[in-house]
């Protein structure tokens, strides 16, 4: 799901960043009623608001029902969220890798695949955690404990039987190239069929490899745009492995439920508030 406009973005620590890639520090004050897109992308997020809830209006399953959060977790996806907006809102998001969601929540990405369900059902004590995170005064010391709170839970939890070794090597592969990969050439590099290979990745992540694929070559379209050195749209298509900007427009579309214009205009600046 897409970032929300905010006040920085955070860098977890090292033993962290396999689980956590980063924390997005984000605050919105009041304005008219509207709605916001959460983009698919290769990681799953998870919302604490420390002011206000999230209004989800749709989420990526339609069939799921919407609901209103302050502590959230939601799934890899490729049919964007719909989310409300107007109300004043302040809170921290996470993004999660697969990985991430056995270590931190403990259930496999697979289970949340398209749904975004209340935080409390997969960590009890996170009432506790959110009165903790209001009571700091700034964003990098909310960070700051956050971080060391998501560090002591992958420490119990890192005995933890995990999924097959192929299926990390797949995905860090499909990562590595931007979701460019062949399907057959990544099964053919796990030695498994591309058939399973889609089935097993389906399984742990929720998403098949083609999809993967998709949803990863979009996310780092998405991350060249961030830059504050962006490049034009054309020159993103051509170096995240798209036909033309034509065919990023439709992506846009497709897994954004916007265009890439107006995904652009809302995006925070997202400057880096990491640790030492």
């Amino acid at each position: 799901m897409a970032e929300r406009a905010g006040a920085g973005r955070w860098r977890t620590s090292a033993a962290l960043r396999p689980l956590v890639t980063e924390i997005w520090a984000w605050r919105t004050a009041a304005g008219p009623p509207g709605t916001h897109q959460g983009v698919a992308g290769g990681h799953l997020t998870v919302i604490l608001c420390v002011d206000g809830a999230v209004e989800l209006l749709r989420k990526p399953d339609p069939g799921r029902g919407p609901g209103r959060f302050t502590a959230s977790a939601a799934g890899l996806h490729s049919v964007p969220a719909v989310i409300a907006t107007g109300a004043p809102q302040a809170g921290l998001q996470l993004a999660l890798t697969w990985r991430g969601a056995r270590a931190l929540l403990g259930v496999p990405a697979a289970e949340l695949a398209g749904d975004v369900v209340d935080l409390a059902d997969l960590w009890p004590g996170v009432g506790s955690l959110l009165d903790r995170l209001h009571a700091v005064p700034t964003w990098a010391g909310r960070c700051a404990l956050l971080d060391e709170h998501l560090c002591r839970i992958a420490d119990r939890r890192a005995a933890g039987s995990g999924p097959p070794a192929e299926i990390g090597r797949a995905w860090d592969r499909l990562v590595a190239t931007g979701g460019t990969a062949r399907v057959a050439e990544l099964a053919a590099d796990v030695g498994w069929s591309p058939r399973h290979l889609g089935e097993r990745l389906r399984r742990e992540t929720g998403l098949g490899t083609k999809t993967a694929a998709r949803v990863i070559r979009f996310e780092r379209a998405c991350s060249l745009l961030r830059r504050a050195d962006r490049p034009a749209l054309a020159d993103v298509a051509a170096v995240c492995g798209f036909a033309d900007q034509q065919h990023l427009a439709r992506e846009f579309r497709a897994l954004a439920g916007t265009t890439a214009g107006a995904w652009l205009a809302e995006h925070p600046d997202g400057l880096a508030v990491s640790p030492a």
